[in-house]
Protein backbone atom coordinates (compact mmCIF):
# COMPACT_ATOMS: atom_id res chain seq x y z
CA UNK A 1 0.00 0.00 0.00
CA UNK A 2 1.34 3.40 -0.94
CA UNK A 3 0.17 6.49 0.86
CA UNK A 4 0.23 9.97 -0.57
CA UNK A 5 -0.14 13.24 1.31
CA UNK A 6 -1.39 16.64 0.39
CA UNK A 7 1.83 18.30 -0.70
CA UNK A 8 3.85 17.50 -3.82
CA UNK A 9 6.82 15.24 -3.13
CA UNK A 10 9.21 16.60 -5.75
CA UNK A 11 10.73 14.99 -8.81
CA UNK A 12 14.30 14.18 -7.69
CA UNK A 13 15.70 10.71 -7.01
CA UNK A 14 14.08 8.76 -4.20
CA UNK A 15 15.65 8.35 -0.76
CA UNK A 16 14.05 5.37 0.98
CA UNK A 17 13.86 5.61 4.77
CA UNK A 18 13.11 2.32 6.50
CA UNK A 19 10.84 3.22 9.41
CA UNK A 20 11.79 6.20 11.59
CA UNK A 21 12.44 7.23 15.12
CA UNK A 22 9.70 9.17 16.86
CA UNK A 23 11.55 11.94 18.69
CA UNK A 24 12.55 14.40 16.00
CA UNK A 25 15.42 13.08 13.90
CA UNK A 26 13.20 11.05 11.56
CA UNK A 27 11.40 14.21 10.53
CA UNK A 28 14.75 15.94 10.06
CA UNK A 29 15.95 13.15 7.75
CA UNK A 30 13.05 13.90 5.39
CA UNK A 31 13.71 17.65 5.49
CA UNK A 32 17.44 17.12 4.82
CA UNK A 33 16.64 14.86 1.89
CA UNK A 34 14.43 17.51 0.33
CA UNK A 35 17.07 20.17 0.84
CA UNK A 36 19.44 17.97 -1.18
CA UNK A 37 16.90 17.67 -3.99
CA UNK A 38 15.92 14.13 -3.03
CA UNK A 39 12.41 12.74 -2.70
CA UNK A 40 11.98 10.98 0.67
CA UNK A 41 9.69 7.99 1.00
CA UNK A 42 9.21 6.28 4.37
CA UNK A 43 8.70 2.51 4.34
CA UNK A 44 6.66 1.69 7.42
CA UNK A 45 4.55 -1.10 8.85
CA UNK A 46 2.41 1.44 10.73
CA UNK A 47 2.74 4.88 9.12
CA UNK A 48 0.37 6.33 11.71
CA UNK A 49 3.23 6.10 14.22
CA UNK A 50 4.77 9.11 12.49
CA UNK A 51 2.40 12.12 12.48
CA UNK A 52 4.99 14.22 10.60
CA UNK A 53 4.30 12.23 7.42
CA UNK A 54 0.92 13.92 7.04
CA UNK A 55 2.05 17.25 8.48
CA UNK A 56 4.98 17.59 6.07
CA UNK A 57 3.49 15.86 3.05
CA UNK A 58 6.01 13.02 3.11
CA UNK A 59 5.20 10.05 0.93
CA UNK A 60 5.17 6.59 2.45
CA UNK A 61 4.64 2.96 1.56
CA UNK A 62 3.05 0.58 4.04
CA UNK A 63 4.67 -2.84 4.19
CA UNK A 64 6.11 -5.41 6.58
CA UNK A 65 9.47 -3.83 7.39
CA UNK A 66 10.43 -6.84 9.52
CA UNK A 67 10.72 -8.75 6.23
CA UNK A 68 14.03 -7.71 4.58
CA UNK A 69 12.91 -9.14 1.25
CA UNK A 70 9.79 -6.95 1.23
CA UNK A 71 11.92 -3.91 1.97
CA UNK A 72 14.32 -4.85 -0.82
CA UNK A 73 11.45 -5.34 -3.28
CA UNK A 74 9.99 -1.93 -2.46
CA UNK A 75 13.38 -0.28 -2.93
CA UNK A 76 14.08 -2.19 -6.14
CA UNK A 77 10.76 -1.05 -7.59
CA UNK A 78 11.73 2.58 -7.09
CA UNK A 79 15.18 2.05 -8.58
CA UNK A 80 13.82 0.47 -11.78
CA UNK A 81 12.11 1.96 -14.78
CA UNK A 82 12.47 5.32 -16.45
CA UNK A 83 11.75 7.49 -13.41
CA UNK A 84 14.23 9.46 -11.27
CA UNK A 85 15.57 6.29 -9.67
CA UNK A 86 16.68 5.51 -6.12
CA UNK A 87 19.59 7.47 -4.66
CA UNK A 88 19.91 5.59 -1.38
CA UNK A 89 18.37 3.61 1.47
CA UNK A 90 18.88 4.40 5.16
CA UNK A 91 17.09 4.60 8.50
CA UNK A 92 16.96 6.88 11.52
CA UNK A 93 15.90 3.92 13.71
CA UNK A 94 18.49 1.63 15.27
CA UNK A 95 16.15 -1.32 14.80
CA UNK A 96 16.24 -0.98 11.01
CA UNK A 97 19.73 0.25 10.13
CA UNK A 98 20.87 -3.26 9.16
CA UNK A 99 17.75 -3.87 7.06
CA UNK A 100 18.32 -0.59 5.22
CA UNK A 101 22.01 -1.38 4.69
CA UNK A 102 21.18 -4.83 3.31
CA UNK A 103 18.77 -3.38 0.74
CA UNK A 104 21.21 -0.65 -0.27
CA UNK A 105 24.09 -3.12 -0.70
CA UNK A 106 21.93 -5.42 -2.82
CA UNK A 107 21.14 -2.48 -5.09
CA UNK A 108 24.81 -1.37 -5.28
CA UNK A 109 24.09 1.83 -3.33
CA UNK A 110 26.20 3.52 -0.65
CA UNK A 111 25.85 1.69 2.68
CA UNK A 112 27.75 0.17 5.62
CA UNK A 113 28.22 -3.59 5.92
CA UNK A 114 24.90 -4.97 7.32
CA UNK A 115 26.67 -7.88 9.03
CA UNK A 116 28.87 -5.43 10.94
CA UNK A 117 25.77 -3.54 12.08
CA UNK A 118 24.02 -6.71 13.26
CA UNK A 119 27.11 -7.83 15.14
CA UNK A 120 27.35 -4.46 16.83
CA UNK A 121 23.69 -4.49 17.84
CA UNK A 122 24.26 -7.76 19.71
CA UNK A 123 25.50 -6.33 23.02
CA UNK A 124 27.15 -9.61 24.05
CA UNK A 125 29.10 -9.94 20.80
CA UNK A 126 29.99 -6.25 20.86
CA UNK A 127 31.43 -6.52 24.36
CA UNK A 128 33.47 -9.57 23.43
CA UNK A 129 35.01 -7.83 20.42
CA UNK A 130 35.85 -4.70 22.42
CA UNK A 131 37.38 -6.64 25.30
CA UNK A 132 39.47 -8.72 22.90
CA UNK A 133 40.77 -5.51 21.32
CA UNK A 134 41.79 -4.12 24.71
CA UNK A 135 39.03 -1.49 24.89
CA UNK A 136 37.82 -1.01 28.47
CA UNK A 137 34.28 -2.37 28.99
CA UNK A 138 32.38 -3.38 32.13
CA UNK A 139 32.63 -6.98 33.27
CA UNK A 140 29.61 -8.86 31.91
CA UNK A 141 27.79 -12.16 31.49
CA UNK A 142 24.84 -13.24 29.35
CA UNK A 143 22.13 -15.17 31.17
CA UNK A 144 19.14 -17.07 29.79
CA UNK A 145 17.60 -17.90 33.15
CA UNK A 146 16.98 -15.76 36.22
CA UNK A 147 19.04 -18.06 38.41
CA UNK A 148 21.98 -17.74 36.02
CA UNK A 149 21.63 -13.95 36.15
CA UNK A 150 21.83 -14.03 39.94
CA UNK A 151 24.88 -16.29 39.82
CA UNK A 152 26.58 -13.90 37.36
CA UNK A 153 25.75 -10.88 39.52
CA UNK A 154 27.24 -12.52 42.62
CA UNK A 155 30.44 -13.12 40.68
CA UNK A 156 30.64 -9.52 39.42
CA UNK A 157 29.74 -7.92 42.76
CA UNK A 158 26.77 -5.71 43.59
CA UNK A 159 25.37 -3.44 42.38
CA UNK A 160 25.05 -4.66 38.80
CA UNK A 161 23.20 -3.44 35.73
CA UNK A 162 20.70 -5.82 34.14
CA UNK A 163 19.51 -5.02 30.62
CA UNK A 164 18.21 -6.64 27.41
CA UNK A 165 20.87 -7.99 25.02
CA UNK A 166 19.40 -5.76 22.30
CA UNK A 167 17.48 -2.50 22.35
CA UNK A 168 17.98 1.23 22.80
CA UNK A 169 16.83 4.26 24.74
CA UNK A 170 17.47 2.72 28.19
CA UNK A 171 14.43 0.44 27.73
CA UNK A 172 14.63 -2.33 30.32
CA UNK A 173 17.92 -1.10 31.86
CA UNK A 174 18.03 -1.23 35.65
CA UNK A 175 20.56 -0.95 38.47
CA UNK A 176 20.10 -3.92 40.80
CA UNK A 177 21.59 -3.67 44.32
CA UNK A 178 21.08 -7.28 45.41
CA UNK A 179 20.24 -10.82 44.31
CA UNK A 180 16.51 -10.38 44.85
CA UNK A 181 16.28 -7.39 42.49
CA UNK A 182 18.41 -9.18 39.86
CA UNK A 183 16.08 -12.20 39.98
CA UNK A 184 12.99 -10.02 39.79
CA UNK A 185 14.17 -7.84 36.91
CA UNK A 186 15.74 -10.62 34.85
CA UNK A 187 12.56 -12.67 35.23
CA UNK A 188 10.58 -9.70 33.90
CA UNK A 189 12.92 -9.19 30.93
CA UNK A 190 13.07 -12.90 30.07
CA UNK A 191 9.29 -12.99 30.05
CA UNK A 192 9.05 -10.32 27.37
CA UNK A 193 8.69 -11.90 23.96
CA UNK A 194 8.77 -8.62 22.03
CA UNK A 195 10.32 -5.15 22.28
CA UNK A 196 8.52 -1.81 22.41
CA UNK A 197 7.89 -2.00 18.65
CA UNK A 198 6.37 -5.46 18.92
CA UNK A 199 9.39 -7.22 17.38
CA UNK A 200 10.67 -10.56 18.75
CA UNK A 201 13.62 -10.30 21.14
CA UNK A 202 16.19 -12.89 22.28
CA UNK A 203 15.39 -14.70 25.53
CA UNK A 204 18.53 -13.50 27.27
CA UNK A 205 19.70 -10.67 29.51
CA UNK A 206 23.03 -8.94 29.95
CA UNK A 207 24.33 -8.70 33.53
CA UNK A 208 27.16 -6.20 33.78
CA UNK A 209 29.41 -4.51 36.28
CA UNK A 210 28.21 -1.07 37.34
CA UNK A 211 30.71 1.66 36.51
CA UNK A 212 30.21 4.75 38.72
CA UNK A 213 31.09 8.12 37.25
CA UNK A 214 29.75 10.75 34.86
CA UNK A 215 28.34 9.61 31.52
CA UNK A 216 29.26 10.96 28.09
CA UNK A 217 28.79 10.13 24.46
CA UNK A 218 31.11 10.67 21.53
CA UNK A 219 29.45 11.46 18.21
CA UNK A 220 31.50 10.37 15.22
CA UNK A 221 31.22 10.36 11.46
CA UNK A 222 33.29 7.98 9.33
CA UNK A 223 35.26 7.19 12.48
CA UNK A 224 36.14 10.85 13.14
CA UNK A 225 34.99 12.50 16.42
CA UNK A 226 32.63 15.42 15.88
CA UNK A 227 31.49 16.22 19.43
CA UNK A 228 31.62 14.98 23.02
CA UNK A 229 28.29 15.18 24.85
CA UNK A 230 27.70 15.32 28.61
CA UNK A 231 24.60 13.42 29.72
CA UNK A 232 22.20 14.10 32.56
CA UNK A 233 20.48 11.04 34.00
CA UNK A 234 17.45 10.61 36.21
CA UNK A 235 17.62 8.87 39.59
CA UNK A 236 18.57 5.22 40.05
CA UNK A 237 17.65 2.44 39.66
CA UNK A 238 16.80 3.59 36.14
CA UNK A 239 18.92 5.34 33.53
CA UNK A 240 16.50 7.77 31.88
CA UNK A 241 18.40 10.48 30.01
CA UNK A 242 16.85 13.76 31.10
CA UNK A 243 19.20 16.14 29.29
CA UNK A 244 22.40 16.66 27.31
CA UNK A 245 24.88 19.48 26.77
CA UNK A 246 27.32 20.02 23.87
CA UNK A 247 30.24 20.38 24.10
CA UNK A 248 30.77 18.56 27.38
CA UNK A 249 32.19 20.93 30.05
CA UNK A 250 35.43 19.00 30.58
CA UNK A 251 39.11 19.64 30.00
CA UNK A 252 40.75 19.16 26.61
CA UNK A 253 42.68 16.21 28.02
CA UNK A 254 39.53 14.38 29.14
CA UNK A 255 37.84 15.20 25.83
CA UNK A 256 40.74 13.66 23.92
CA UNK A 257 40.76 10.61 26.18
CA UNK A 258 37.04 9.99 25.59
CA UNK A 259 37.32 10.61 21.84
CA UNK A 260 40.37 8.37 21.55
CA UNK A 261 38.59 5.54 23.36
CA UNK A 262 35.61 5.88 21.03
CA UNK A 263 37.88 5.75 17.98
CA UNK A 264 39.50 2.54 19.22
CA UNK A 265 36.09 1.01 19.89
CA UNK A 266 34.89 1.81 16.37
CA UNK A 267 38.05 0.34 14.88
CA UNK A 268 37.58 -2.86 16.89
CA UNK A 269 34.02 -3.20 15.62
CA UNK A 270 34.79 -2.28 12.01
CA UNK A 271 32.52 0.78 12.10
CA UNK A 272 34.11 3.23 9.70
CA UNK A 273 31.04 4.20 7.64
CA UNK A 274 28.76 7.07 8.59
CA UNK A 275 27.51 8.07 12.02
CA UNK A 276 28.06 6.25 15.31
CA UNK A 277 27.05 7.08 18.86
CA UNK A 278 29.41 5.74 21.54
CA UNK A 279 28.32 5.90 25.18
CA UNK A 280 30.99 5.91 27.89
CA UNK A 281 31.41 6.36 31.62
CA UNK A 282 34.42 8.11 33.06
CA UNK A 283 35.40 5.57 35.70
CA UNK A 284 38.13 5.64 38.31
CA UNK A 285 40.73 4.33 35.85
CA UNK A 286 39.54 6.21 32.77
CA UNK A 287 36.85 5.93 30.06
CA UNK A 288 34.83 2.71 29.92
CA UNK A 289 32.69 1.97 26.85
CA UNK A 290 29.12 1.17 27.87
CA UNK A 291 27.95 0.54 24.32
CA UNK A 292 28.49 1.57 20.72
CA UNK A 293 25.44 2.32 18.60
CA UNK A 294 25.94 2.07 14.81
CA UNK A 295 23.68 4.99 13.99
CA UNK A 296 23.11 8.67 14.57
CA UNK A 297 22.39 9.67 18.17
CA UNK A 298 18.83 10.14 19.32
CA UNK A 299 17.55 12.51 21.99
CA UNK A 300 17.96 15.46 19.59
CA UNK A 301 21.72 15.34 20.11
CA UNK A 302 22.28 16.11 16.40
CA UNK A 303 20.37 19.37 16.91
CA UNK A 304 22.65 20.29 19.81
CA UNK A 305 25.76 19.42 17.79
CA UNK A 306 24.63 21.64 14.93
CA UNK A 307 23.82 24.56 17.25
CA UNK A 308 27.12 24.25 19.11
CA UNK A 309 29.49 23.49 16.22
CA UNK A 310 27.67 24.06 12.93
CA UNK A 311 28.16 20.39 11.92
CA UNK A 312 24.91 19.01 10.46
CA UNK A 313 25.08 15.27 11.14
CA UNK A 314 21.58 14.56 9.82
CA UNK A 315 22.50 16.07 6.46
CA UNK A 316 25.80 14.16 6.51
CA UNK A 317 24.02 10.81 7.00
CA UNK A 318 21.50 11.59 4.27
CA UNK A 319 24.21 12.78 1.89
CA UNK A 320 26.39 9.73 2.44
CA UNK A 321 23.45 7.36 1.99
CA UNK A 322 22.77 9.09 -1.33
CA UNK A 323 26.36 8.55 -2.45
CA UNK A 324 27.49 12.14 -2.00
CA UNK A 325 30.87 13.17 -0.58
CA UNK A 326 30.39 14.62 2.91
CA UNK A 327 32.79 15.67 5.64
CA UNK A 328 31.26 17.52 8.61
CA UNK A 329 33.64 20.16 9.98
CA UNK A 330 32.78 21.15 13.55
CA UNK A 331 33.77 24.64 14.70
CA UNK A 332 32.86 25.26 18.37
CA UNK A 333 30.96 28.53 18.70
CA UNK A 334 28.73 28.13 21.79
CA UNK A 335 27.12 25.60 24.13
CA UNK A 336 23.75 23.98 23.51
CA UNK A 337 21.65 22.02 26.02
CA UNK A 338 18.40 20.09 25.99
CA UNK A 339 16.14 19.44 28.94
CA UNK A 340 13.40 16.81 28.70
CA UNK A 341 10.13 16.89 30.58
CA UNK A 342 9.41 13.39 31.94
CA UNK A 343 6.00 12.01 32.89
CA UNK A 344 5.56 10.78 36.47
CA UNK A 345 2.33 8.82 36.13
CA UNK A 346 0.59 6.72 33.45
CA UNK A 347 -2.31 7.84 31.31
CA UNK A 348 -3.23 8.84 27.78
CA UNK A 349 -1.97 12.18 26.52
CA UNK A 350 -4.64 14.86 26.06
CA UNK A 351 -2.24 17.77 25.47
CA UNK A 352 1.18 19.14 26.36
CA UNK A 353 0.89 22.65 27.77
CA UNK A 354 3.39 25.46 28.26
CA UNK A 355 5.23 25.15 24.94
CA UNK A 356 4.71 28.78 23.89
CA UNK A 357 5.79 30.03 27.31
CA UNK A 358 8.95 27.91 27.07
CA UNK A 359 9.72 29.23 23.59
CA UNK A 360 9.55 32.77 24.92
CA UNK A 361 12.25 32.23 27.53
CA UNK A 362 15.77 33.68 27.06
CA UNK A 363 18.19 31.54 25.07
CA UNK A 364 15.56 29.04 23.93
CA UNK A 365 15.86 27.91 20.29
CA UNK A 366 13.44 24.95 20.25
CA UNK A 367 10.60 23.68 22.42
CA UNK A 368 7.91 21.15 21.70
CA UNK A 369 5.95 18.03 22.54
CA UNK A 370 7.27 14.52 21.98
CA UNK A 371 3.99 12.67 22.50
CA UNK A 372 0.95 13.59 20.38
CA UNK A 373 -2.57 13.47 21.83
CA UNK A 374 -3.85 9.93 22.18
CA UNK A 375 -0.45 8.45 23.02
CA UNK A 376 -0.52 6.12 26.04
CA UNK A 377 2.10 6.72 28.74
CA UNK A 378 2.96 3.51 30.59
CA UNK A 379 5.95 4.71 32.67
CA UNK A 380 8.61 2.44 31.25
CA UNK A 381 11.48 4.33 32.92
CA UNK A 382 13.01 4.94 29.49
CA UNK A 383 13.00 7.59 26.76
CA UNK A 384 9.34 6.72 26.14
CA UNK A 385 8.37 8.63 29.31
CA UNK A 386 9.63 11.95 27.92
CA UNK A 387 6.70 14.09 26.76
CA UNK A 388 8.39 17.41 25.94
CA UNK A 389 11.70 19.17 25.48
CA UNK A 390 13.44 22.54 25.48
CA UNK A 391 16.71 23.40 23.72
CA UNK A 392 18.69 26.48 24.76
CA UNK A 393 22.08 27.95 23.95
CA UNK A 394 24.54 29.95 26.01
CA UNK A 395 28.16 31.09 26.18
CA UNK A 396 29.02 28.23 28.56
CA UNK A 397 27.57 24.89 29.59
CA UNK A 398 26.23 26.05 32.95
CA UNK A 399 24.25 28.88 31.36
CA UNK A 400 22.85 26.73 28.56
CA UNK A 401 21.75 23.99 30.96
CA UNK A 402 20.12 26.43 33.37
CA UNK A 403 18.24 28.26 30.60
CA UNK A 404 16.90 24.98 29.24
CA UNK A 405 15.94 23.73 32.69
CA UNK A 406 14.06 26.90 33.62
CA UNK A 407 12.14 26.93 30.34
CA UNK A 408 11.27 23.23 30.66
CA UNK A 409 9.59 24.05 33.96
CA UNK A 410 6.73 25.53 31.93
CA UNK A 411 5.93 22.17 30.32
CA UNK A 412 3.31 19.87 31.76
CA UNK A 413 1.28 17.03 30.29
CA UNK A 414 -2.48 16.69 30.61
CA UNK A 415 -3.61 13.07 30.62
CA UNK A 416 -6.74 11.00 31.05
CA UNK A 417 -6.95 7.46 32.42
CA UNK A 418 -6.05 4.85 29.81
CA UNK A 419 -8.86 2.40 29.13
CA UNK A 420 -7.87 -1.27 29.30
CA UNK A 421 -7.99 -3.04 25.95
CA UNK A 422 -11.39 -4.40 25.05
CA UNK A 423 -13.36 -1.90 27.16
Amino acid sequence: MTGGTGQPGGTGPWLALVESNTTGTGRQFCAAARQRGLRPVVLAARPERYPYLELDGVEYEQLDTDDPDRVLAACRQRSAGSGPGLAGVTSSSEYFVATAARAARRLALSAPDPHTLLRCRDKRRQRQLLATAGVAVPGFHVARRAAAAVHAACGLGFPVVVKPVSGSGSVGVRLCPDAESVHEHSTDLLGRGVDERGRPVPRAVLVEEYVPGPEYSVETFDGRPIAVVAKQLGPHPHFVETGHVVPAPISCGVTEHLAGTARRALAALGLAWGAAHTELRLGRTGPVVIEVNPRLAGGMIPTLVQLATGADLVDAVVGKAAGRTVRPRPVPVRHAAIQFAVASRPGTVVAVHGIEQARGRPGVTHAGALLPPGTPIEISHSFRDRFGYVVATGPDATTAVELARRAAGHLHVQTRPTRPEGT
